[in-house]
């Protein structure tokens, strides 16, 4: 007896179970109120975050940005200590300076080789007139032709010694460009403007390479990330129009596009041979808030508000009346 009615309670239960789980997928896939053409999924509002990392490591000297505040694009937020790479940077100078100054030093010999070469050439010539002439010997006709081998080999060990300078000006410019690059890149900027969404150092902290430090959330790429199954996934087209409707602002639609749509499916069995198994299969789509409307509502976007996005199927669909009206771009912020 207490079996039997057991077995009755545990069927009601689950026919329970079963009827409110049929009337969620229901609400959420079949979306009653929405025509043809139309569908809309669940979400929360995103935004791309761009993390502020330290290329070097060292001592963190200021940090000029707080939580919570507007950042433009290529403003500083903070400064790593760059006393070492300072030192350096006047000692590849100093080595710039003694290059040039061995370069200078050697361009004066050349010329001072030069002269002696030409003099030697002169009495050169002087001796083979000399020695045709029968006025002087072999011997002293051959210590000249000597005298003019060895100044051509003095200018070219002196030339040798000219380009030598020059490539230790090269290297030590090199040098010193370097340290120029490590020195700029010890003050962070933002690529992006938007907000600073985590401050995760203090000025007097020693950073790691690599360390992030600050997250700025870029507030010209906000979205909004909904799961559509096969059925309508396979009609959204990108730059397709959408709508999305926050919790927070019922009265209102955000008007916004598909800026992408995933390839494969998520949640897929690994074989899908009947079409209640391909009916589960849920595709990835992004829509993404209008960039003109950002502008003029950046202050008071707020990444994590849940809400709807209603995605337009049919470039010939009309959009229901039952939504509410467009937000619009406000003159003020243009």
């Amino acid at each position: 007896m207490i079996s039997s009615s057991f077995k009755k309670w545990g069927t009601i239960v689950v026919a329970i179970i079963l009827a409110i789980s049929g009337v969620i997928f229901w609400l959420q896939y079949h979306q009653p109120g929405l025509p043809e053409g139309f569908a809309s999924g669940n979400g929360r509002i995103e935004a791309t975050e761009v993390d502020i990392m330290a290329k070097f490591s060292g001592r963190l000297a200021q940090v000029l940005v707080n939580e919570g505040d507007t950042v433009k694009a290529g403003q500083i937020l903070a400064r790593i200590d760059t006393e070492n790479l300072d030192a350096l940077s006047r000692q590849a100078q100093a080595q710039i300076g003694q290059a040039q100054q061995e370069r200078n030093y050697a361009a004066a010999v050349i010329e001072q080789r030069k002269s002696e070469l030409a003099l030697v050439e002169k009495e050169l010539d002087r001796s083979r007139e000399l020695y045709e002439r029968d006025n002087i010997s072999l011997k002293e006709l051959q210590r000249d032709e000597t005298a003019v081998m060895t100044a051509k080999s003095a200018l070219a060990a002196t030339r040798a010694k000219f380009a030598e300078t020059g490539a230790a000006i090269e290297a030590a410019v090199a040098a010193s460009e370097k340290i120029k690059v490590d020195i700029n890149d010890s003050i962070l900027r933002t690529p992006v403007g938007g907000r600073i969404l985590y401050r995760l150092h203090e000025p007097g902290e020693i950073l790691a390479a690599g360390r992030k430090l600050l997250t700025v959330l870029d507030l010209s790429d906000v979205y909004m990330t909904i799961f559509l199954p096969t059925a309508q996934a396979g009609r959204v087209t990108i730059g397709a129009e959408a709508r999305i409707v926050l919790d927070a602002l019922p009265d209102v639609s955000i008007p916004a596009r598909v800026s992408f749509v995933a390839p494969e499916a998520q949640f897929t069995p690994r074989a899908v041979e009947t079409r209640t198994e391909r009916e589960k299969l849920m595709f990835r789509i992004k829509v993404k808030i209008d960039q003109e409307l950002l502008k003029s509502y950046a202050e008071q976007v707020k990444t994590g508000l849940p809400g709807v996005a209603y995605v337009r199927l049919s470039a010939d669909a009309h959009w229901p009346e039952s939504l509410p009206a467009l937000l619009q771009v406000n003159s003020e912020h243009e």
